[in-house]
């Protein structure tokens, strides 16, 4: 009989948690949920608890624990506040896998604790590679704790290159959706809406990861994270608009051979190869026809357009703590954009002001990340504040 493996979810209640959630319920000989962290969503972190009903449970913020805590008095279930705790539950001996779905920086902590205690990490949280890419490999080398990429385009180079010599990879090729922006004239983005950018043509997705699409930050993003998982220079990660989202990545060989993961476009795929490594896992979803590849498109992406893909390649050209200024001001600018408080073009003023200002360190240690993190958080919301 095959042991089950426990799982804990961090982000339980956010796109990718949700769908982890629904493989553990599709696979219940395979996985046990052992912990689930959400950051606000109280109702339906109670609801996953009751369902799923894990050893302990963390609401992030601290003044929706008393609703947790009471709803689930009785059950026998353990509930937690404050995001501290939370890598002092990933390290618990009885979790065998940790899903790291937190959106942004906050995914940070959590995972270095994962390495630590030497557990397999499914990364969903790519901005943890982008600010600490370098940190985190070199924590890597000293664990026993494998990492593997939630991401559809960083599990496709995965699955490309199993078995392949990566001395022989001559490029990764990434692809990108477009954003739901992607045919407009570039002089209509200055007025567009929160509405309008949450329009994601194929993916539903979280509303902070859409905005990212929408500007193409997340294709930034997407790239460092490669460049840290496969060690990839940026100057050999190419970025290529495929608006069918089929193809999810490929990877270019010496000898002109190119590899490539197609799927149809959804979440659920992902999440389960990297759960059920090193192998797969069956499933009865639908699988792609003829009509789903008979048309697939690929061309360069607009750089003036879309000016933070340049701004990204920048921050991993100049390495150290430069990333991790510009996920910061991303994460502010972001938030401020779904308040309504700035203009889309805003986000990119905002990143690129906060990267001029913010003082540049070669080698950064962890304290540096969160020094530069905290600073540049500052920073990017003075700039909004006073744009007010």
């Amino acid at each position: 009989m095959v042991q089950r493996r426990k799982i804990a979810v961090l982000g339980s209640t956010g796109s990718i948690g949700r769908q982890t959630l629904d493989i553990a319920s599709e696979y219940p000989q395979l996985f046990e949920v052992d912990l689930i962290v959400a950051n606000r969503s109280a109702q339906l972190l109670i609801e996953q608890a009751l369902k799923f009903k894990p050893h302990n449970v963390v609401i992030a913020s601290e003044d929706c624990y008393q609703q947790v805590a009471q709803a689930l008095e009785g059950t026998g279930i353990n509930v937690h506040t404050g995001s501290a705790v939370v890598a002092q539950l990933v390290a618990e001996p009885q979790v065998d896998t940790v899903v790291t779905a937190m959106v942004g920086y906050s995914g940070l902590e959590s995972t270095i604790a994962a390495i630590k205690a030497g557990k397999k990490i499914a990364l969903a949280n790519k901005e943890t590679l982008v600010v600490a890419g370098e940190l985190i490999n070199e924590m890597l080398k000293d664990s026993t704790s494998v990492l593997y990429p939630v991401d559809s385009e960083h599990g496709a180079f995965y699955q490309c290159l199993v078995g392949e010599d990566i001395d022989n990879v001559s490029r990764l090729i990434l692809t990108a959706s477009g954003g739901p922006f992607r045919t407009m004239p570039r002089e209509q983005l200055a007025t567009v809406t929160k509405a309008d950018a949450l329009r994601h043509p194929n993916w539903a997705m979280g509303a902070k990861i859409t905005i990212d699409s929408a500007t193409m930050m997340n294709k930034g993003f997407e790239m460092i994270e490669a460049k840290w998982l496969y060690g990839i220079s940026q100057e050999h990660i190419d970025i290529v608009v495929h608006p069918q989202s089929i193809v999810h990545s490929m990877v270019e060989f010496v000898d002109g051979s190119v590899k490539a993961q197609l799927a149809l476009p959804d979440m659920h795929l992902p999440i389960r190869y990297a759960l059920g490594l090193p192998g797969r896992l069956a499933t009865q979803e639908r699988r792609m026809t003829v009509a789903d590849y008979a048309n697939l498109t690929f061309h360069e992406p607009d750089f003036d357009k879309f000016p933070l893909l340049r701004t990204a390649y920048d921050a991993a050209r100049r390495g150290g703590n430069v990333p991790c200024v510009m996920n910061a001001a991303n994460e502010v600018a972001v938030a401020a954009f779904l308040d309504d408080r700035i203009g889309f073009n805003d986000i990119y003023r905002t990143i690129e002001r906060t990267m001029a200002w913010a003082p540049f360190i070669e080698k950064p240690s962890y304290d540096d990340y969160v020094a530069t993190n905290a600073q540049s958080r500052a920073y990017a919301e003075s700039l909004i504040n006073n744009k007010e």
